[in-house]
């Protein structure tokens, strides 16, 4: 489909979405954040749906501004996937042996390593100056220094919600790896650290919704801000660098002679400084990736529902952008209310994971339809490979 442009802010809104089919209430969020003064223009993505302050499945770029609730409190939350040289038929029978072993690699949930991995011995870890990366912490806001070693035990951890790790297959039968987090407790602590910060300053104070407070650039809060954003979306990048690492580890040594290409990685809750149109502007992603030309993505659905590896068709309108997942239709508590564990089993009928209540607000059926946001957003992506889920490990 081609793109709605929706009135009512001083920015367009660019939606590839029906606007007659979003809520009234996500509808309310767009023009709110339309309306403020800095915003240069919003792109809704096809898996839109509320979220605080700015949507989830939203783009917007402003000038020498940045809203925190723009890039949501998962700092650098994203996707890394890599192809093997293993087939899935030469997979073993009992898929839920190899689960248990990823599970024990890589902690889950509220879960975290009993001392920090040391990146220094994990085999094929591209990502380099961890010295420099730890000292840099001490630079953070002050609020977030008692974090430390707990920041430190949780790099190369999983967390829960919809984070996942997942082995799946391609339409050719070729083994991937797919997993979905972001910057663990130490994003959550920033984010609302600068959110609260934004909420005081004078120029927030007559806003339609207080979590759309913004930092200006010039100031040391923007400064602040920035400083730690940008560590928190590295932290975010070396947690799904160092988890890839264990989980291939665990994998050569339970698959004899399998090989990895290169990751494929992208966030997708993020800032990034770019151009349109002639004009500067930060761009945060909030349920979003870069899909600028020829540049590759992941996008998920749900946990029996697959995913697919893309290639973006750098569309201006959309600010080089596309959706990040197939999106939410309904609410966590909602979900528990709505569906039953038969219902999680038969929804994930074939797929190795968790059929337990713990997961009911992750079924399938909690999501919208992954192929119609695929076909949604045909002008900002065109697809490469598709992958189904053989095992699922959620938190």
């Amino acid at each position: 489909m081609t793109y709605n442009e929706v009135m009512g802010g001083r920015a367009p809104i660019r939606m590839w979405a029906d606007p007659a089919e979003v809520e009234p209430q996500v509808m309310q969020q767009l023009r709110n954040v339309a309306n403020l003064p800095w915003v240069q223009g919003v792109a809704v993505m096809p898996d839109v749906h509320h979220g605080m302050g700015a949507t989830v499945g939203s783009v917007i770029a402003m000038r020498d501004a940045v809203s925190p609730a723009a890039v949501g409190v998962d700092i650098g939350c994203g996707m890394t996937a890599v192809k093997t040289s293993f087939r899935v038929d030469n997979l073993p029978d009992n898929l839920a042996y190899l689960r248990s072993k990823l599970e024990q690699a890589v902690p889950v949930g509220f879960g975290n390593h009993k001392r920090p991995v040391d990146p220094t011995k994990l085999h094929g870890l591209k990502t380099a100056d961890w010295a420099g990366f730890w000292k840099d912490f001490d630079t953070l806001a002050p609020a977030v220094h008692p974090k430390r070693e707990r920041a430190e035990v949780q790099m190369g951890t999983l967390g829960g919600g919809n984070h996942f790790l997942e082995v799946c297959a391609d339409d050719e039968g070729v083994v991937w790896v797919v997993l979905h987090s972001g910057s663990r407790n130490i994003g959550k602590e920033l984010a609302e650290f600068h959110i609260g910060q934004a909420q005081k300053l004078p120029h927030n104070q007559d806003l339609p919704d207080r979590n759309l407070a913004v930092f200006v650039g010039g100031t040391p809060q923007m400064d602040a801000y920035r400083r730690d954003l940008f560590w928190a979306q590295d932290y975010a990048r070396r947690n799904r660098a160092v988890m890839m690492a264990l989980v291939c580890d665990v994998l050569r040594r339970h698959l004899s002679g399998i090989t990895f290409e290169q990751p494929i990685s992208c966030h997708h809750n993020y800032v990034a400084e770019e151009r349109y149109d002639g004009v500067d502007v930060l761009v945060t992603r909030k349920g979003a990736i870069r899909a600028g030309s020829g540049e590759f993505g992941i996008i998920p659905g749900s946990m029996a529902t697959g995913t697919y590896i893309v290639k973006g068709r750098g569309n201006a309108g959309a600010f080089n952008s596309a959706s990040h997942g197939a999106g939410r239709r309904m609410s966590r508590s909602k979900a528990k209310k709505t569906f039953t564990l038969a219902d999680l089993k038969a929804q994930t009928d074939g797929v190795e994971c968790r059929k337990d209540t713990g997961v009911i607000d992750e079924i399938p059926g909690a999501y919208k339809d992954i192929q119609s946001v695929m076909a949604a957003q045909a002008d900002l992506v065109e697809v490469v490979a598709r992958l189904r889920q053989l095992i699922c490990i959620k938190g």
